[in-house]
């Protein structure tokens, strides 16, 4: 993850969200593999929650795509996937980090919006990732007994606070 002095550059900034899009998409991706179907159903959790984490690892993964493409197109290298250590031993944990990652990825967009200004279509895109990122974060605060709009307005992360949050997640 990069610190806010790095984000001079389109591609940078496209870089910071691709870190944090396969940080969402490999979360997902071996959550899911873990942690079955059947591990949702006898946890209580209707049968259409399983399907709906994996229309979100789905989402992250068309994020991760989209954003390898843009980059190469403006010439930039994508970053490449890190390894990661989520932390989680059962279902509960899991759930809890996918609040963590979504919450934090919706505000990390904003924050990092302001970078785009001037690039119509850079900016385009990422809010509309932005809004995507929203909904899986109000989706996981319900599931989670949160409020699914805590607030009147999104807090904006900056890319040193989201180095903080999402951080401890990257292993290398």
């Amino acid at each position: 993850m990069q610190d806010e002095t790095m984000l001079s550059t389109p591609v940078d900034v496209l870089n910071y969200a691709l870190t944090l899009e396969h940080l969402e998409y490999a979360f997902y991706r071996d959550g899911l593999e873990t942690f079955g179907a059947d591990a949702f159903s006898a946890a209580g959790y209707a049968a259409n929650v399983f399907e709906y984490f994996g229309r979100i690892r789905d989402d992250e993964k068309e994020h991760v795509d989209t954003l390898i493409q843009v980059i190469t197109s403006l010439g930039g290298e994508p970053v490449a996937e890190s390894s990661y250590d989520f932390g989680y031993t059962d279902l509960a944990g899991f759930l809890g980090v996918a609040m963590v990652l979504e919450n934090t990825g919706v505000s990390a967009y904003q924050g990092a919006a302001k970078y785009l200004i001037g690039e119509n279509e850079l900016l385009t895109a990422a809010l509309t990732i932005h809004g995507v990122e929203a909904r899986h974060a109000s989706y996981l605060n319900g599931l989670q007994g949160e409020s699914p709009f805590p607030d009147a307005f999104n807090p904006t992360l900056t890319p040193d606070d989201v180095l903080a949050a999402a951080g401890p997640f990257i292993v290398s």
